[in-house]
């Protein structure tokens, strides 16, 4: 099984309509979306829920009003000022309390305790492209670079069993911990690249982080055309770095069409010039997995 992971350096350069689509081009495939902050490859897949599960990760105080001795030792320890004091009562923050468990530990009417957080849930869904795993976080859960570990073993699992060819992960863009997460053991990575003054510093800083895994790195620029000046600076860019450029996506209505008709632009539109350069993008990763 190889695991190719798609990943940009910010939001809204296209990641998931583009991974989208290659999972319409790849041939016994498992797809994972890593993106658990905000998911939405689902919105294109249209998966029907085989399994699911709750992800627990973390921990919340809660304080016994009734056995609280109103000592303020909680109060006074709690660095993340989560202990509020209200009409005479301390009381926690759910969402301000990091499930240090210090208050806990302290309290010597042993008044406080805490609970595992489960607002998290994963799910293994089938879809027209293959069995895909995803998660969904609850309002304010943290640890999602936790979660993207999580999923990306089902995935691998889900892999093995079926005996898959490839693994196809949408990553979270960026570069914090749910990026290392999505990127640790990965065996390629595609970049989708914006050819803006920000889609490029915020790429640059994402090649920086790659090159730390040295993990093999090909790129694509999408929506072409909307910058001449930076996508030569792109272009020049990846070229200095070695990266191979494998696919200009033109900025085009192809896109917005395909996504109102709940559909990967493959399907959509697979003569159009977007599924043409993506096509050709999936060959050159299609190649390098064999390798």
């Amino acid at each position: 099984m190889h695991e190719i992971t798609i990943l940009s350096g910010k939001g809204g350069t296209g990641k998931t309509t583009i991974t989208a689509a290659l999972t319409a081009l790849a041939d016994s495939a498992v797809i994972c979306d890593n993106d658990v902050d905000a998911a939405d490859l689902f919105l294109l897949l249209q998966p029907t829920v085989l399994e699911n599960g709750v992800f627990t990760s973390g921990w919340t105080a809660h304080i016994n009003d009734s056995d609280c001795s109103q000592c303020g030792l909680c109060f006074e320890h709690c660095r993340y000022k989560a202990i509020e004091l209200k009409d005479g009562s301390y009381h926690i923050n759910p969402f301000s309390c990091e499930g240090c468990r210090l208050c806990e530990r302290l309290c010597p009417q042993e008044a406080i305790t805490s609970t595992p957080n489960s607002g998290n849930q994963w799910f293994l869904s089938d879809t027209a492209n293959g069995p895909f795993v995803h998660a969904q976080m609850g309002p304010g859960e943290e640890n999602s670079g936790k979660l993207v570990s999580f999923i990306r073993r089902k995935a691998a699992q889900e892999a093995k069993n079926r005996k898959a060819r490839y693994l196809l992960s949408d990553g979270p863009p960026g570069i914090g911990c749910p990026v290392i997460a999505s990127l640790t053991g990965t065996h390629q990575v595609l970049l989708v690249i914006e050819p803006t003054q920000s889609g490029w510093h915020d790429a640059q800083r994402l090649i920086s982080l790659i090159r730390n895994f040295n993990i093999p790195i090909s790129a694509v620029i999408n929506k072409s055309g909307i910058n001449q000046m930076v996508e030569q600076e792109v272009e020049q860019g990846l070229k200095r770095a070695n990266i191979p450029l494998l696919a200009k996506i033109p900025f085009s209505r192809v896109a917005r069409e395909a996504m109102l008709a709940q559909k990967t632009i493959v399907d959509y539109a697979p003569q159009s010039e977007a599924a043409i350069q993506i096509r050709r993008a999936w060959n050159y990763l299609a190649q390098r997995a064999q390798e």
